[in-house]
């Protein structure tokens, strides 16, 4: 049930499933004359905000591009705070999530990351698993060539013990061996800050996604910017390779 739905919006036009880079913080923090962390922890807050939208306005899955396998080159003592403020994030914040309806779900490499966050990170999957009003995804350690070579290593193992043979290989195939299988793709990706690439965020899964940039840094990402967003979404003409209908005269 959708609530607060801005008027001009037509509801049966919204996205079902939107992912964010939420891109910004970092520079949102040096404006403001503060260190990188606050802008971290202010994106966080940002973030939080953007889920329950979705949820109000009947978007059903929301994906947010937490930390990059190309974040570890990070400094050292960034990438530790943002380990904590993930784990910090879920121990604090799971419980009205679970309360609100959102099921939460990771994708990602998880091998790397400090035991307790896996743990908490499990604890909050199983907790909302029956959760059915939002499913808000977070793409930890992720890396969408790292998906895609690892999904084909696992293909080739099939192959190797006889179980399929190449010919069977197609899309279905490669795609139940995703990190995002069952997750339908994204119809709308929002990108914060002004930067137009997508940063190896689930490249495959985008092959007909409707893109927005703006120059807003991530922090900043409002409702009235998501509802600009939405809008830009819904003057489009999604086509997936047809040609649009031409009535003869």
């Amino acid at each position: 049930m959708t609530s607060n739905l801005p008027a001009d919006l037509n509801l049966q036009n919204l996205p079902h499933h939107v992912a964010v880079i939420m891109d910004g913080n970092g520079r949102w923090a040096t404006r403001q004359k503060l260190p990188r962390i606050a802008g971290h922890r202010q994106g966080a807050k940002t973030l939080k905000e953007l889920l329950r939208c979705c949820k109000d306005w009947g978007i059903q899955i929301l994906t947010a591009y937490a930390f990059s396998t190309e974040n570890w080159r990070r400094p050292t003592e960034e990438v530790d705070f943002l380990m904590v403020l993930f784990e910090k994030m879920l121990r604090r914040e799971l419980e009205e999530m679970h309360r609100e309806g959102v099921r939460i779900n990771f994708i990602g490499d998880f091998s790397a990351l400090p035991k307790s966050l896996q743990n908490e990170m499990q604890r909050s999957m199983l907790e909302t698993s029956n959760n059915q009003d939002i499913q808000f995804n977070v793409a930890v350690n992720y890396g969408s060539r790292k998906e895609i070579v690892s999904a084909c290593r696992q293909i080739a193992e099939l192959v190797l013990k006889g179980e399929i043979k190449p010919e069977d290989i197609n899309e279905d195939v490669i795609e139940k061996k995703l990190y995002t299988t069952n997750i339908p793709a994204p119809d709308l990706l929002i990108r914060t800050s002004g930067e137009n690439r997508l940063s190896n965020f689930l490249l495959w899964q985008m092959a007909y996604t409707e893109m927005y940039f703006t120059d807003i840094l991530w922090p900043d990402f409002d409702r009235e910017a998501f509802y600009k967003a939405l809008l830009s979404y819904q003057n489009r003409e999604r086509r997936f390779g047809k040609v649009k209908a031409v009535l003869s005269a």
